[in-house]
């Protein structure tokens, strides 16, 4: 449920526009990963600069600008562009422009429609108005001020439509083109130029949450950044260093390209980061943008070149889906910290490379929110994983507790994942070494001392039998009064019988030292005044069934076979027997693998209490000495 409930908030978190900045910065940089386009030469920016502001003024005549016209028109282009505005007359010339304007077809002027905050709606050139060759210039801006969308047609309140003036200047070039059928359609529910259907962006498209899609608008699918297209300055075409040849067939855009004119805009190439081209403007010119539009416009119709398209709202909410279950599942499937993060890497890469690559196709999938869905399920399924660790190491914690040596516990953690099931120890069956102790004559004991010094005094056995066993190794079952039970070969199971033997070697060797210890226990208490006692051991190896056994409130670490069973019945066998102040006692499967390792004597074939058939008992001699340590 990690994956789909990541989904689930990421598309809510998606629809209140939280990661609508993030898309938008991931779109940017698709644009300045993607190699430019080959430069459109049917396209001419004639460009107001500096020098020209210098030299002309600002804003240029009329004469100036009419003979700029008609220098151009002589050129013979296909269609003319005025990218400024030129509502009102700029004396001296103005008769003479308006003449120009009258008898020529292919110049379209430009109005705005929508107000702002700089101003109000700003009327065409009248004379081109009433002739109909005049386009809006303006522009839908994204709230964090960049140009990624652009108007095919403006819709004012009454419904009226406004072309754009890209759409206007690439109509104008298309009805030229020989052999272009405008009528042809497939999709009349939309514009249609040539193959392309240009099909109108809507308020959630892509990585947009109820964007303003009023009129009919696209996406723009940029040839390049500033700088892209040819451009000339007005100078260059009055001074006539503009030939024909250059003007012939083309689109020619008129517009001011001086920074003192602030007609610039940021695009998806302002960036400032990440790959970002410091040589180049940050912004693009509105006239360059102008140029941008007009060529998609023709590019797509003439050359089938891409728009940029999306997915229905529906195809990107499974696509989300699937990347927070593959990261989900992934996560789940390592549960490694290392594999996690190499998987994410990988991941985060793959969906990076998608992206790119349906964008060099024309098309614009989420990739920011998949990459955090990816990532957030990972985290969710880290935290639970990490969760069921902790609930797991408390459980073993709580089984073995400090019955086994830190490196044994940190190996039973290592292999926790075939040691536990669904919270609880899985039984298994196992070979191993099981001993049993207890102090003799110990009830007679207890009956002389108080209760508070007889806890104390067999605490300390107990605590010392058990460091004992520990440092061999052993894992301590339980105590049980007086008893201790131990088993070597548990709880991390032995598969080969060279293991198996060591294990019975070692219980061996801690009975030895167990009585090594308590000659040492029993030196100290007899200096304070203390009992001094001997101890029974019982040893034997053989098949067992190891695994937690309780209730859910109540469960421990058990060992059950018939090897305890043997163990016990040795170690309270014949109490006649001396042995010293450690009596040994170990069956005859526990002899075959120590056999040659200790002094051992045979006791006889007798038959042990709760047994049916007898069986050979052996006891290994116990000489005082001292406790090896290591």
């Amino acid at each position: 449920m990690a994956g789909p409930g990541v989904a689930v908030i990421l598309l809510l978190f998606r629809a209140l526009g939280l990661w609508q900045p993030l898309e938008w910065m991931a779109y940017d940089y698709l644009f300045l990963l993607r190699p430019e386009s080959s430069q459109d030469d049917r396209i001419l920016i004639v460009g107001l600069t500096e020098p020209d502001i210098e030299r002309w003024g600002s804003p240029i005549k009329d004469e100036t600008l009419a003979t700029l016209l008609e220098t151009l028109e002589e050129g013979n282009p296909r269609a003319i562009g005025l990218d400024f505005y030129r509502n009102i007359p700029v004396e001296p010339g103005h008769d003479r422009l308006l003449e120009i304007f009258e008898r020529s077809d292919k110049i379209i002027g430009i109005e705005k429609q929508v107000p702002d905050q700089v101003g109000g709606v700003i009327g065409p050139p009248p004379v081109l108005a009433e002739k109909g060759q005049v386009g809006v210039n303006d522009v839908p801006v994204d709230g964090d001020g960049r140009l990624r969308r652009a108007l095919l047609f403006l819709t004012d309140e009454a419904g009226q439509s406004y072309p754009s003036l890209g759409f206007v200047l690439a109509w104008l070039y298309l009805q030229q083109e020989s052999g272009f059928d405008p009528e042809a359609q497939t999709h009349p529910e939309y514009l249609q130029l040539g193959q392309r259907v240009f099909y109108p962006f809507e308020a959630n498209d892509g990585g947009y949450v109820r964007a303003d899609a009023g009129g009919y608008q696209i996406l723009l699918n940029f040839r390049g950044g500033p700088g892209f297209f040819e451009m000339v300055s007005l100078s260059d075409v009055l001074d006539g260093r503009v030939s024909a040849e250059r003007i012939r067939d083309r689109v020619v855009l008129i517009g001011p390209l001086a920074p003192s004119l602030n007609d610039f805009f940021y695009t998806p190439y302002t960036q400032m980061m990440l790959g970002a081209d410091l040589e180049r403007p940050h912004r693009m010119a509105g006239v360059e943008f102008q140029a941008n539009l007009t060529s998609q416009i023709i590019s797509a119709a003439l050359d089938n070149r891409q728009l940029i398209r999306v997915w229905p709202s529906g195809w990107e909410a499974v696509w989300i889906m699937l990347w927070t279950s593959a990261g989900a599942m992934m996560c789940w499937g390592l549960r490694r910290r290392r594999g996690t993060v190499l998987g994410l890497v990988v991941g985060a890469g793959v969906l990076g490379g998608l992206g790119y690559g349906a964008f060099l196709g024309g098309w614009w999938i989420p990739v920011v929110v998949p990459i955090l869905g990816l990532v957030g399920s990972a985290i969710v399924i880290t935290a639970y994983v990490a969760h069921l660790e902790r609930e797991d190491r408390q459980l073993m914690m709580h089984l073995f507790g400090r019955h086994v040596t830190s490196t044994v516990a940190e190996e039973i953690w290592r292999q926790r994942h075939q040691i536990l099931r669904e919270g609880r120890l899985v039984g298994r069956k196992a070979t191993a070494t099981v001993l049993f102790t207890d102090i003799k004559n110990f009830s007679t004991l207890a009956e002389q001392i108080d209760a508070e010094p007889l806890m104390r005094w067999l605490n300390e056995y107990m605590e010392g039998m058990a460091e004992v066993v520990l440092r061999h190794q052993g894992a301590i079952d339980k105590f049980i009064g007086d008893s201790v039970m131990a088993v070597f070969g548990v709880p991390l199971l032995r598969d080969h019988e060279a293991e198996i033997a060591a294990d019975a070697i070692a219980a061996v060797r801690c009975a030895l030292d167990m009585g090594y210890k308590l000659q040492e226990l029993n030196l100290r208490w007899q200096e304070e005044g203390q009992p001094i006692i001997s101890m029974r051991v019982g040893i034997a190896t053989g098949s067992l069934v190891v695994g937690s056994l309780g209730s859910s409130q109540r469960e421990d670490y058990t060992i059950i076979g018939d090897s305890v069973n043997v163990a016990s019945r040795l170690e309270s066998f014949d109490k006649s027997i001396d042995g010293g102040l450690c009596r040994i006692l170990i069956s005859e499967s526990t002899y075959r693998y120590v056999q040659g390792q200790f002094a051992i004597e045979l006791l006889g074939n007798v038959l042990l209490k709760g047994r049916q058939k007898p069986a050979k008992i052996y006891q290994v001699l116990f000489e005082p000495g001292v406790l090896d340590e290591q």
